[in-house]
């Protein structure tokens, strides 16, 4: 404990004057606020400087991830200088409307921001703006473009900045249109410095830049800026706004911990933040440490929110990618559509050219979900499976995973007639998710281990359990075998002090069904026990 944290558990614990804001957008005023850092472009210039410099742009950021925030915050220090007038519209609730509606929306939720704007900076042609704006109405693309030219020639003075927001929820039918007039804009005033529209920002969830309308891309003339996740700095300075208010203290490793299973994703750092200071540890200086993180981190798991809901109902529209995502250490490849779409709405991201998951929570969270949906969490007795020495019984375990797996069926193992690896792998990390609850265990797929990666280590009251999985499709299945022991062996035992370790074989020549019987393989100090599983096709199911 440092002598600021000595220092604050001396003084009295008092109510915190604002929250952590896990609903929508925050304002400082109300909610503990950080400032985003590194939010440039690929030139390394800042909003500002793109603003400054009259630049079109559009930002990428999942929902929920602090865009609309950050643009108030952009729009707050813009209005410092009373030459900028920012404009921030969302597109949010507008995909279903006809264009005339859409257009009418668009028009009254502009003027309205505009004058407030030139009322506050008490422009001289306020009243000038009024009367053409009641005698001017937007009905199209061409008129949206015909607005900013004739403001351009009263307001001279001016620099009109407008910030979408939402941009995807524009009504389809009037994208192609509505971005090629931004770029007319764009490419007419470019050299002009009295420009009629300044600059120009759509953000959304995917990347605008690279939309292709009619065999082009009509937004390429803009630059690209990705909102970044919070840093550890910015999660040590959130938390800390907490701490100054109340005298209750975050320590070092509990903010360290929020970080690592979050990895800065603003909704959930705040999100556990409330759960901290109102489920966890309320009403007190004694600093909430790492163990109360992992208290938290297990109720935000088992919580019903529309974060979660909305989330989950975007992994199911791309869930074969996702799990394999979890579980293949997959490349990253940016131009695949299924990866692509994970990507944009935050749930995987690219880490060092491999695609992951995008934090360890919406990992946990949602392969949990897609194992009850293949009905592999079994409600059992975990005593049932207990050796004395608080040893498992592995070898049960997997004898009775093959009886499941009989029972199921094969089809979930075969896409295009090929035996599919990491099917095998999923099912059986589900059949082992129930050792891991309840603070027993863990669970831990893809593991790296030294010289190579681990399939599944389970490690129940301080034993690990080492299993690595493969699928045969040869007639011998010696050749796999002896690769399997020698991979265990040699590469995971050694690297994590262990001296057993446990293959499982998917053979495809093996009719499903059929007795599965341990075999072992080994030396004295190293043991290998194998055990093939039947996944080959009956004729009724398309041998």
């Amino acid at each position: 404990m440092n002598e600021k944290t000595a220092d604050i558990n001396h003084r009295a614990y008092k109510q915190p004057k604002r929250f952590f804001e896990d609903s929508g957008t925050v304002y400082p005023e109300a909610a503990y606020c950080v400032h985003l850092e590194n939010v440039t472009n690929t030139k390394n210039q800042d909003i500002k400087t793109m603003v400054d410099r009259g630049r079109y742009f559009s930002m990428f950021a999942p929902r929920q991830s602090g865009k609309t925030t950050f643009l108030e915050g952009i729009r707050t220090e813009l209005h410092k200088d009373k030459t900028y007038v920012a404009i921030i519209l969302s597109f949010q609730k507008y995909k279903n409307m006809d264009i005339p509606r859409f257009y009418s929306l668009l028009e009254e939720k502009f003027n309205r921001q505009l004058i407030t704007r030139l009322e506050e900076v008490e422009c001289e042609k306020t009243e000038t703006v009024k009367q053409f704006l009641d005698g001017f109405h937007l009905s199209d693309h061409i008129s949206f473009s015909q607005l900013f030219e004739k403001l351009n020639r009263i307001l001279q003075f001016k620099k009109i900045v407008v910030f979408i927001d939402e941009f995807d929820g524009i009504p389809p039918d009037e994208l192609a249109n509505f971005l090629y007039g931004l770029r007319d804009l764009y490419l007419e005033y470019k050299g002009i410095k009295q420009k009629a529209l300044y600059s120009v920002g759509l953000i959304g969830i995917r990347n605008i830049t690279k939309l292709v309308v009619g065999g082009v891309s009509p937004f390429n003339i803009a630059d690209h800026v990705e909102l970044p996740p919070f840093s550890l700095k910015n999660v040590r300075d959130l938390y800390a706004q907490y701490s100054e208010e109340t005298n209750q203290p975050f320590t070092e490793e509990a903010v360290k911990k929020v970080y690592e299973e979050t990895c800065g994703q603003p909704w959930l750092v705040n999100r556990l933040g409330t759960i901290l200071i109102v489920n966890v540890k309320h009403g007190t200086v004694e600093p909430i440490d790492e163990k109360d993180v992992e208290k938290a981190i297990q109720l935000l798991l088992n919580e019903k929110n529309d974060h979660f809901d909305n989330l989950y109902e975007k992994a199911k529209l791309y869930k074969e990618t996702f799990v394999e995502i979890v579980f293949d250490h997959a490349g990253y490849y940016p131009d695949d559509e299924d990866q692509s779409w994970l990507e944009q709405y935050g749930l995987i991201k690219n880490k060092d050219g491999h695609a992951v998951v995008a934090n360890n929570i919406y990992r946990t969270r949602y392969i949990k979900t897609f194992f009850r949906e293949a009905k592999a969490l079994q409600e059992i007795s975990i005593v049932e499976y207990t050796l004395p020495g608080n040893r498992l019984d592995i070898e049960r375990i997997l004898v009775n995973f093959n009886q499941y797996i009989a029972q199921i069926g094969v089809r979930a193992f075969y896409q295009e007639d090929k035996p599919y690896e990491k099917t095998g792998q999923f099912l059986l990390t589900a059949w082992l998710f129930p050792f891991s609850k309840e603070g027993e265990g863990e669970l831990r797929y893809e593991v790296l281990s030294g010289l190579g990666r681990m399939d599944i280590l389970l490690t129940f009251k301080g034993r690990k359990y080492i299993i690595e999985t493969k699928v045969n499709r040869y007639d011998d299945i010696t050749v796999i075998l002896e690769e399997g022991i020698t991979q265990v062996s040699g590469k995971y035992l050694a690297s994590e002090g262990a001296s057993v370790g446990y293959l499982v074989i998917f053979d495809t020549r093996t009719p499903v069904g059929a007795p599965c019987k341990p075999q072992y393989h080994g030396t004295e100090d190293k043991k290998v026990t194998s055990f093939i599983i039947g996944i080959g096709r009956s004729k009724q199911e398309g041998l």
